[in-house]
């Protein structure tokens, strides 16, 4: 089973709301449980469930978090994804400081989404191969690829947010290839 890493800072807004939003973009492309999908947070607030804000900002897209419970980023987690995927820059050098050998396999999810954006792939494996050859031809804004925290702010932040990860995951999961399409 592939496997797909989803990492920010605390593990209770960003990264469960793209967690849920990707597994249901990925679980439609390629039919439930293909891609296993986990998150972590680089200062993980270790046990804690989502916002509240998280958890009805996801909600309303249809995707259920509350279940979810923090965890902290460890090397180990970072060993076991076949794809790590980032709120930010910061959390992409996150991950580089723990396992500097994992670069190749660490994107931010804009960054991702923009390498990808019309191309195809037969599988995850195969697209995260074609993100790191086009990696180096397409050199990037870091800080343009950042997903902003909503922690603290209002609950239109929190949708805007979700909206923006709908969007990215619909984005990369797209890119594998439609006949692998499974009826949602």
């Amino acid at each position: 089973m592939t496997s797909v890493l989803v990492v920010c800072t605390g593990n209770v807004c960003r990264s469960p709301s793209a967690e849920g939003l990707l597994r249901r973009a990925f679980d439609r492309r390629l039919g439930d449980g293909v891609v296993e999908i986990s998150s972590a947070g680089t200062a993980g607030w270790e046990g804690s469930p989502p916002t509240a804000e998280s958890i009805r900002a996801t909600a309303e897209r249809g995707v259920d978090i509350a279940d979810h419970r923090a965890s902290i980023l460890t090397a180990d987690r970072i060993d076991g994804a076949d794809l790590i995927v980032t709120m930010t820059s910061e959390h992409r050098a996150a991950v580089a400081a723990l396992r500097p050998e994992a670069d190749d396999r660490t994107f931010t999810i804009r960054e991702l989404a923009a390498i990808v954006d019309g191309t195809t792939s037969a599988d995850l494996d195969g697209l995260v191969a074609l993100a790191r050859t086009r990696r180096d031809d397409a050199p990037r804004d870091p800080w343009a690829d950042d997903v902003a925290d909503p922690l603290g702010m209002p609950l239109d932040t929190y949708r805007a947010m979700a909206a923006d990860l709908d969007d990215l995951a619909g984005r990369i999961a797209g890119a594998i290839v439609a006949a692998a399409e499974v009826p949602s």
